[in-house]
């Protein structure tokens, strides 16, 4: 029984670029003679069970999670990733949460038994195990593409980073720009302390303080009057975002894609990042396709 819960017709969307881009980076690999000499590395950091059910209606996460709907079985990333021609040589499946891992080795087994030789499950920390991971990895001789669909606003800057130090490594990356980032700063005053720090720890800077946030000058009673408050959209939110990963990445899609509630509301941008720099344009050109760029 599937019991990892999450999406609706935009989760999709998403999914559809993410497999097709798969299938295409896959016959790159496979076709191109100096290319087929590196071994491609498939990393799934949030992969839950690695299926999904599907709502019967669209619904609007908040923050952390997502609402209870009535819902039917649908493939998620993981089993869309297993399930391309062109397999990868390994594919990596990370799940912090015991049970919802339990489920992913359960379908690797029913569904994939010919792939489990090539697949590990990591029931740890996302963000701790990639930047070791990234760190230690030899990658003169492989490739990665890395998928980073977090439940919340869990991706750390410095995870990111590391998959850029790599310069081996294609990186989707789902941001909550408008309803996690946008929603985490009050628009009449600054965010608190810990949502500040963690505001910090996703962009990699504090600069964001200054970028979003400035003084409102308002005549009362008793004089001029000065308050902070947010002078950003969300739109300038996610143009931060992706100024951050062009200052660490060979190539970066300039318009990702936006995914809307069910009310056109939008909710998350699909970035893509490209991480070597001899495969950044193609890379880039792919994927800026698949955004509807």
């Amino acid at each position: 029984m599937v019991e990892h819960r999450f999406g609706a017709s935009w989760t999709e969307r998403k999914l559809e670029a993410l497999r097709e881009y798969l299938v295409q980076y896959q016959l790159i690999f496979t076709k191109n003679p100096n290319a087929r000499k590196l071994r491609t590395i498939y990393v799934d950091a949030f992969a839950g069970t690695g299926e999904r059910e599907r709502c019967a209606r669209d619904v609007e996460p908040g923050l952390f999670g997502y609402d209870e709907e009535v819902r039917g079985y649908q493939e998620g990333s993981a089993y869309k990733a297993l399930s391309i021609d062109h397999k990868f040589h390994e594919y990596v499946f990370i799940e912090h949460e015991s049970r919802r891992a339990g489920g992913l080795r359960h379908m690797l087994q029913s569904k994939f038994p010919q792939l489990v030789d090539r697949c590990s499950v990591h029931e740890e920390d996302a963000n701790h195990w990639l930047q070791d991971w990234c760190r230690t990895q030899e990658w003169r001789g492989q490739r990665a593409v890395v998928f980073l669909d977090p439940y919340g606003m869990n991706v750390e800057w410095a995870t990111i980073e590391a998959v850029a130090r790599t310069r081996a490594i294609d990186l989707w990356v789902l941001f909550p720009f408008a309803i996690g980032a946008g929603r985490m700063m009050p628009k009449e005053y600054p965010p608190d302390s810990l949502w500040a720090h963690r505001l910090t720890a996703i962009f990699g800077t504090e600069e964001w303080k200054s970028r979003f946030y400035g003084e409102r000058t308002t005549r009362g009673l008793f004089g001029d009057q000065g308050a902070i408050v947010r002078i950003a959209g969300v739109d300038e939110i996610l143009e931060f975002f992706l100024e951050r990963l062009r200052s660490v990445f060979a190539g970066v899609v300039e318009h990702p894609m936006i995914l809307e509630n069910s009310k056109h509301s939008p909710m998350y941008a699909l970035c893509f990042a490209a991480g070597n720099p001899k495969g950044a344009p193609t890379a880039v050109r792919i994927a800026s396709y698949l955004t509807g760029h």
